[in-house]
C-alpha cells in the first residue's frame, strides 16, 4: 500500500500547500505507511532533490514526473566543474569567477560555458549552458550524473527552446520532449504522447494502482479530470486549501465555486474523499452539497498542520508582539504596523518583530521609517520560528481570508496570546475570542483602513491590560488538539474507513 500525495511544482519560497505535505510526511512515515510525493511542473535551474531537501522530504519519498522514466535516482548534485571541463575536449583558454556562475572559455574564447553551481563557495555544478558565438544551443542539468539536455536554436534575436532529452544513468536516452512554446510532444522508443496530459495519463498507467493504494491530490487544478479518469483502482481523496467559494456570487439557488476545486466539486461522485483542515470548513462544504446538488460526500477534517511538542518559556519578554508570514498584500501586515504605532501611544513598552520575506518588505521599511518607529519596529526576515515563538507574548495576524494558518498553531503551540479577524476558516479555529485572544470583527466593503487599524490597536491595548497568563493556557489548551499523536490518529481513521470499511 502507498499514498501518493500529487502536487505540481516546488521552489525555494514553498507555499502553505508543500508545507502541509510536509506535516502530512512526517504524520505518515509516524503511522509506518510507504508515501511519495509526485510533482508534475517542469523544474527549473535546479534539482529537484535540493528544493525537496530543503522542504523537509526525504530522497526516496519523491517522484518526479519527467525523472521518473529514467533510472536517474533522486539524489543531490555532486558533479565538479573539473568533471564538466574535462568533458570539452577542448583547451581552457580563461576562466571567470561571477559568484554563483563560473564562466569557462575554450576554443580561442569564440565558445564558453557558464557553469552554474549548486553554491558560491563549492565546485558542484546544478546546470551548464553551451554558447557558442554569443547564442545559447544548450543547456545540461546534473545531478550525480547528467538528468537531461535542452536544445535552443535561434529565432527573432533570442534562444528559442525545442527539445528536451532526458538520460538514463549510463547516459543513454530515456526519452524526448520537443517543445513547441507551452505545447509538448514526448517521443519514448515504443509510445509517442501528444500533450502533457497524455504523459501524465501514461505516468499514473505506470503506477499499476490497485485497491491497496491511496492518491491524495493537492493541487487538482488542469489536472482533476486526467486524475480521476485514470486512478484506476485507488482510492482519490482532494485537499482543500483554500476558500472553496465564492461568497459573493453565491446565492440561494446557485454556488460558485474556487475554479482550483470546481472540476472535483461537480464530479464529486467520482471522488472517494475530500480533506479540509478545518471542522468550520467540513460543515460549511457539506451544507453546500447538500444544499446545491443533494450530495453527501464523505469529507474529513485533518489540519494541515501538527505540532511535535507544546513549546513552554522560562520567561516571555514583556509587551512583545510577533506576526509572521510573507510580506505580501493579501497578509495586511501594514495594518499592523499602523496598529502597533497607534498603541504604542497607550501602551509605551510595546516591541513588534515582523518575520517573513516578500514584496512589501520595501513598503514596511518606509513605513516604519515614516512613524519613526525603528526602535520599537523590527523586519527580522525569514528564519526559523520553532523556538522564537515562546519569546514572545502576542501574535496578531492581519490576514483576512485563511484556509487554516500555519503560523496561528504555532503561536498557539508556544502559549501566545492571539489577535485576528472574525474570518473564516483559520482564525476562529485557534482564537477564542475573549478567552486566549480577540477576534476582530471586519468588513471590507464598509469599513475605512482607519477604522480596521484603530480596532487592531483596540485589541492590542486590551490584551494587555489583562492578565495574560489565562491566555496563555487556554492557547496550550487549544494546541494539545493539533499535536502530532492526535493528528496522526486521524489519519489513521482515514485510510482505515477509506481502504477497508
Amino acid at each position: 500500500m502507498t499514498v501518493y500525495n500529487i502536487n505540481l511544482g516546488i521552489g525555494w519560497a514553498s507555499s502553505g500547500v508543500e508545507y502541509a505535505q510536509l506535516y502530512r510526511a512526517q504524520l505518515l512515515r509516524k503511522c509506518e505507511q510507504t508515501i511519495k510525493f509526485v510533482f508534475l511542473d517542469f523544474i527549473k535551474n535546479e534539482n529537484i532533490q535540493t528544493l525537496t531537501e530543503n522542504i523537509g522530504f526525504k530522497d526516496d519519498e519523491i517522484i518526479w514526473l519527467y525523472q521518473y522514466f529514467t533510472d536517474i535516482k533522486i539524489a543531490p548534485t555532486s558533479v565538479t566543474i573539473e568533471e564538466i571541463t574535462s568533458q570539452l575536449h577542448a583547451e581552457v583558454t580563461k576562466i571567470e569567477d561571477k559568484g554563483k556562475v563560473r564562466r569557462i572559455y575554450y576554443n580561442s574564447d569564440h565558445n564558453y560555458i557558464n557553469c552554474h553551481l549548486k553554491n558560491e563557495d563549492s565546485d558542484i555544478v546544478d546546470r551548464v549552458e553551451y554558447i557558442s558565438r554569443g547564442k545559447l544551443i544548450r543547456r545540461d542539468y546534473y545531478s550525480y550524473v547528467r538528468i537531461l539536455s535542452e536544445y535552443y536554436a535561434p529565432e527573432d534575436n533570442a534562444a528559442k527552446l525545442y527539445m528536451r532529452t532526458f538520460y538514463n544513468e549510463d547516459g543513454s536516452i530515456a526519452y524526448n520532449e520537443y517543445v513547441n512554446e507551452d505545447e509538448s510532444m514526448f517521443v519514448f522508443k515504443d509510445k509517442v504522447l501528444y500533450t502533457k496530459q497524455d504523459f501524465i495519463t501514461y505516468f499514473l498507467e505506470k503506477l499499476n494502482l490497485t485497491e491497496e493504494d491511496l492518491l491524495i491530490v493537492d493541487r487538482s487544478k488542469d489536472i482533476g479530470q486526467t486524475v480521476v479518469q485514470n486512478k484506476g483502482a485507488a482510492r482519490l481523496g482532494i485537499v482543500i486549501h483554500a476558500e472553496h467559494y465564492n461568497q459573493t456570487a453565491t446565492n440561494d439557488s446557485n454556488i460558485l465555486w474556487n475554479n482550483y476545486y470546481e472540476y472535483v466539486f461537480m464530479n464529486a461522485h467520482e471522488i472517494d474523499f475530500f480533506i479540509t483542515a478545518t471542522d468550520i470548513q467540513n460543515q460549511l462544504l457539506a451544507e453546500q452539497f447538500e444544499k446545491y446538488y443533494h450530495k453527501y460526500p464523505k469529507i474529513y477534517t485533518i489540519p494541515v498542520g501538527s505540532l511535535s511538542t507544546l513549546v513552554k518559556p522560562e520567561q516571555r519578554k514583556p509587551y512583545s508582539i510577533i506576526t509572521a508570514s510573507r510580506l505580501a498584500n493579501e497578509k495586511h501586515v501594514d495594518w499592523l504596523v499602523k496598529a502597533v504605532v497607534k498603541a504604542k501611544e497607550t501602551i509605551p513598552e510595546i516591541t513588534f518583530d515582523v518575520y517573513g520575506e516578500g514584496g512589501q518588505k520595501r513598503l514596511l521599511k518606509d513605513l516604519i521609517k515614516e512613524n519613526n518607529a525603528e526602535e520599537y519596529i523590527q523586519l527580522q526576515g525569514h528564519v526559523n520560528l520553532s523556538q522564537v515563538y515562546k519569546d514572545y507574548e502576542l501574535f496578531l495576524s492581519g490576514s483576512t481570508s485563511e484556509g487554516f494558518g500555519l503560523t496561528l498553531m504555532e503561536a498557539i503551540g508556544s502559549g501566545l496570546g492571539m489577535i485576528g479577524f472574525d474570518v473564516n476558516y483559520g482564525n476562529p479555529t485557534f482564537i477564542k475570542d475573549e478567552q486566549n485572544g480577540y477576534l476582530i470583527p471586519i468588513n471590507l466593503n464598509e469599513q475605512k483602513e482607519s477604522e480596521i487599524v484603530n480596532h487592531i490597536a483596540d485589541g492590542i491595548v486590551r490584551y494587555f491590560e489583562q492578565d495574560t497568563h489565562r491566555f496563555n493556557e487556554v492557547s496550550y489548551e487549544i494546541a494539545e488538539k493539533f499535536t502530532q499523536p492526535v493528528i496522526a490518529q486521524k489519519w489513521k481513521k482515514l485510510i482505515s474507513e477509506v481502504l477497508y470499511d
